[in-house]
């Protein structure tokens, strides 16, 4: 799996920016040769666990945290969407990128609620 590597690496820091800042200069090591869009899903669902393992620590209300971790998918995606598309097809990205990146942070939207207890349960 793309996402173990960054995950465990990620995990050693203290801090959510020093997590996440790990997680994606691991991950982007990984995916300089590109990447295919199961790995892009994987990489954005196992940066979602890992904040969603910090954040859930914090004192915030739900929607607060909710907000954090759709913003960290749309980082996941501003880093990494673009390399789905062969080094040809780059310029098409500016026109199908965005609708993509909304539909990223819809779907992160509702899967926080369904990874949060996944994530309790994996942290016990």
């Amino acid at each position: 799996m793309i996402s173990s590597q960054p995950l465990l690496v990620a995990s050693e820091k203290r801090g959510l920016h020093d997590r996440v800042t790990t997680y994606i200069a691991a991950a982007r090591e990984l995916a300089a040769d590109g990447l295919t869009i199961a790995e892009l899903v994987e990489l954005t669902i196992g940066a979602m666990r890992l904040a969603i393992a910090a954040i859930d620590e914090l004192e915030m209300a739900g929607d607060a945290k909710r907000q954090l971790v759709t913003e960290l998918a749309g980082s996941i995606w501003d880093e990494f969407g673009r390399l789905l598309l062969p080094s040809a097809l780059r310029p098409a990205f500016w026109v199908i990128g965005p609708p993509l990146r909304s539909l990223v942070i819809a779907l992160a939207a509702g899967a926080v609620d369904a990874l949060l207890p996944l994530v309790r349960i994996a942290d016990e």
